[in-house]
């Protein structure tokens, strides 16, 4: 089944240009045939083409079918970019299959990567909801300070996992069902000692993913599985 990402469909009944183009001209859709569309806010739409051309393709909405969240409370990660940006691509897609709400990017004391464009990510982050047959789309916000991000107010259950010595509970351990979850992963070279404290007085909870040595975009990743899992 091929879904079409069509943010604006309840006020405009077109796809976008890009999706426009893939339909016809890849799939050589054509007027009469039927297409799945998803808005990226809950719902998926069963639609038929009434016009297809090189650069437009118009739709009649057949049936609206709205998507019960496949997982409670609201998951948010926060990460600093790898140095490599392949490896971020790659966590934003997987991450998006398995199911979280919004990912900040962090610039910390020891970034590799301290400007990021968002643009590739979103439409990374477009390609797996529909890939995975999701009908949410995850907020993606642009590169945060980390000292700025942390004292933002967040009403949920907040962690920051690091790997300095220290008793530290593994995160399946703390995640509360149905409640809002924050998790901050730092860089390459981790978190820095005083970006540790600034956040648990800031209200962050350390925490462990587990004996093995992480890198960034693994460790993020079984973030987002451990979260989703408990809340699923």
């Amino acid at each position: 089944m091929h879904v079409f990402y069509t943010p604006d469909i309840q006020t405009r009944c077109e796809l976008p240009e890009e999706e426009a183009a893939h339909a016809v001209r890849v799939l050589r859709l054509q007027a009469g045939d039927e297409v799945t569309l998803t808005d990226g806010k809950g719902c998926f739409y069963r639609a038929e083409i009434t016009t297809a051309s090189n650069k437009r393709c118009l739709v009649r909405l057949l049936e609206t079918i709205p998507q019960p969240p496949l997982w409670s409370g609201h998951l948010h990660l926060a990460m600093a970019p790898t140095k490599n940006m392949d490896r971020t691509e790659w966590f934003a897609e997987k991450a998006t299959e398995i199911g979280f709400d919004e990912l900040t990017f962090l610039n910390c004391r020891f970034s590799e990567r301290r400007v990021i464009k968002t643009e590739r990510i979103a439409k990374i982050l477009v390609s797996a909801i529909k890939q995975s047959l999701k009908a949410r789309l995850p907020r993606l916000n642009e590169m945060t300070d980390f000292n700025r991000f942390i004292a933002q107010p967040f009403a949920g259950q907040k962690f920051i996992a690091h790997c300095y010595e220290g008793e530290k509970p593994l995160l399946k351990d703390c995640l509360r069902k149905g409640e809002d979850a924050l998790v901050l992963i730092g860089p390459e070279g981790d978190f820095s000692e005083e970006e540790v404290q600034k956040a648990i007085e800031n209200g962050f909870q350390p925490i462990s993913l587990g004996r093995s040595r992480l890198r960034t975009e693994t460790a993020a990743l079984v973030a987002c599985h451990i979260m989703n899992l408990q809340n699923s």
